[in-house]
């Protein structure tokens, strides 16, 4: 029995260390975004929703990596499971790609091909809601307890939002909606995940 346990927290290490990596990718994608705005600053036009996307997506990672600190309570790992993280933290990774492509040559500025691509965007988006919800019922019962009433209200308004994010190109919708992601992610970092338990 003791050697089960141990076996199950020398395995998490490991697992860390590859969503590491492909957290670390999104990060850097977004840091060299923006190093790539500040140092051609005027080559495309910059937009604010879009700016707002990539710190709420920035935010994201990193809250990624510190609530995944959660994992470590799982005593039984499965290659299912550990599929299930690392292809979370592969659609993080691709958010932060289409925030920043490899070339914008075909586009006039950053809110042209913002709107371009929202369909995607917000499509994996909402996958990642969801997702959310199957990573916190993987650390149990009483883990998923402790935010069930709120991802009972907030998963199906967000994906919700999302949908309609992909189909509208409405300036204002655009702006409220990150506005109020932002706000909100906030909000739900320090309300319960500012110290790890």
């Amino acid at each position: 029995m003791q050697q089960e346990a141990i076996s199950a927290h020398d395995i998490f290490p490991h697992i860390r260390v590859v969503m590491g990596m492909v957290i670390g990718l999104g990060v850097t994608r977004l840091l060299s975004g923006v190093a790539r705005i500040v140092q051609h600053p005027t080559q495309y036009r910059l937009y604010a929703v879009h700016l707002a996307w990539v710190a709420s997506v920035l935010l994201a990672l990193v809250h990624f990596w510190w609530w995944e600190f959660g994992l470590y309570q799982i005593d039984n790992w499965t290659f299912g499971t550990y599929a299930f993280i690392v292809s979370y933290a592969i659609l993080l990774f691709l958010l932060c790609a289409l925030l920043f492509p490899d070339s914008m040559q075909d586009y006039a500025s950053y809110r042209d091909y913002f709107y371009a691509r929202r369909a995607w965007f917000f499509g994996l988006l909402a996958a990642t809601y969801l997702l959310d919800v199957v990573d916190t019922l993987i650390k149990g019962e009483a883990h998923f307890a402790r935010f069930a009433m709120e991802y009972l209200i907030r998963t199906p308004i967000l994906v919700g939002l999302c949908i309609a994010a992909a189909r509208s190109a409405n300036p204002r919708f655009h702006t409220a909606f990150i506005a109020g992601t932002l706000a909100y992610q906030l909000s739900w970092i320090f309300r319960l995940f500012d110290t790890l338990n």
